[in-house]
């Protein structure tokens, strides 16, 4: 019998298609890559299963733990309030963990290079090539402190000069962070790499916005950084569960 918590993946959710499709895609590479562990999805708005329905199968099936782990790149209002919200409204004979959101993390990083690399670029043309670092955008002040640090990280890797955007909620926009960077010296082309996991509406926005880049890289998606990120946060819930029993006896 399978002991280990289940993973339950608690993604936004929205109206587009394209975001469902690609979290599912997402989850089942992490679920490849660890054989035996058993994977669910969930959305918090807009799609099914509901964390709700997912939780209240899971104890109906006599589950007893579960790490859930929300898919988000900062922690922001949705991880704060939202998640913790729906996550108390379970079925009182499950155990959950929730897990630490994605970033930062080395892994995106990589994962942001990886897509850039993909839509054109070259290791190369670090030295030469400024980078937007567009996401989707957050009023909260931790969550805008992450990704600078993140733009930061990724400048660190070579990139002549890096520059954070927001599709909402905070400023700079996209179009306005690719115009500061053609005015900047040594760069002589200019790529906006979106810091969001999947299609949606925030991310046409930065698509929008980098008209007048020479390069526009995919959302992160089911890169193989972020399936391996998905294990990663999932492990260090688990270690963190099992020292809170071991303290306990």
């Amino acid at each position: 019998m399978n002991h280990r918590p289940v993973l339950l993946v608690i993604a936004h959710g929205s109206r587009d298609p394209r975001h469902a499709a690609t979290v599912q895609a997402l989850v089942r590479r992490a679920g490849a890559l660890r054989p035996g562990l058993r994977v669910e999805t969930a959305f918090l708005d807009f799609n099914l299963p509901s964390v709700t329905g997912v939780l209240d199968r899971l104890a109906a099936e006599g589950v007893r733990d579960v790490v859930a782990l929300p898919l988000l790149l900062t922690r922001a209002f949705h991880a704060k309030a939202d998640v913790p919200a729906v996550l108390r409204q379970a079925p009182a004979s499950l155990r959950i963990r929730q897990a630490e959101v994605l970033g930062p993390s080395p892994l995106l990083v990589a994962a942001v290079e990886r897509r850039l690399y993909e839509a054109g670029l070259a290791p190369g043309d670090k030295s030469a090539t400024g980078v937007v670092l567009a996401s989707a955008g957050s009023t909260d002040p931790e969550a805008i402190a992450v990704i600078a640090e993140t733009a930061r990280e990724l400048r660190r890797t070579g990139w002549c000069s890096v520059r954070p955007a927001f599709a909402s909620a905070s400023l700079p926009r996209t179009e306005d962070a690719v115009r500061a960077l053609r005015a900047e010296p040594g760069v002589r082309r200019v790529a906006v790499a979106p810091y969001v996991i999947a299609p949606g509406r925030l991310p046409d926005r930065i698509a929008a916005g980098a008209a007048e880049a020479d390069v526009l890289a995919d959302v992160l998606g089911p890169s193989p950084e972020l399936a391996r990120l998905l294990l990663a946060r999932y492990d260090g819930a688990t270690r963190a569960a099992e020292r809170v029993t071991a303290a306990a006896v």
